[in-house]
């Protein structure tokens, strides 16, 4: 269950850093409190993680879900760069994400 709650506290770390961007730093009311919803959520949901796994596996997995999450968001809907040496660096994270996930079931 713990690898459960660490998918979605990662989605919900996307929903906040999308949320950052469209809050227009903090200026647009609605959106500033479901962006900071969404990072209380996230942190709870990580805070559940970590009661079984470890905290830097957990973390690190947490964290790598955000980058590639609002990374595709952000080249999708932003128009963000998309160079190689930056997608070959994202790339990098998810077989990090993918190798954490498989040492450690």
């Amino acid at each position: 269950m713990s690898w459960v709650y660490l998918f979605f506290a990662g989605l919900l770390e996307v929903a906040w850093a999308m949320g950052l961007k469209a809050s227009d730093g903090f200026s647009r009311p609605l959106i500033s409190l479901a962006t900071i919803a969404a990072i209380i959520a996230s942190l709870g949901l990580l805070g559940l993680a970590v009661r079984t796994l470890p905290v830097g596996t957990a973390y690190a997995v947490w964290s790598g879900i955000g980058i590639l999450g609002t990374t595709a968001l952000g080249l999708l809907f932003l128009n963000e760069a998309a160079s190689p040496a930056r997608l070959g660096c994202i790339a990098l994270i998810a077989i990090g994400i993918i190798g954490l996930k498989v040492l450690h079931p």
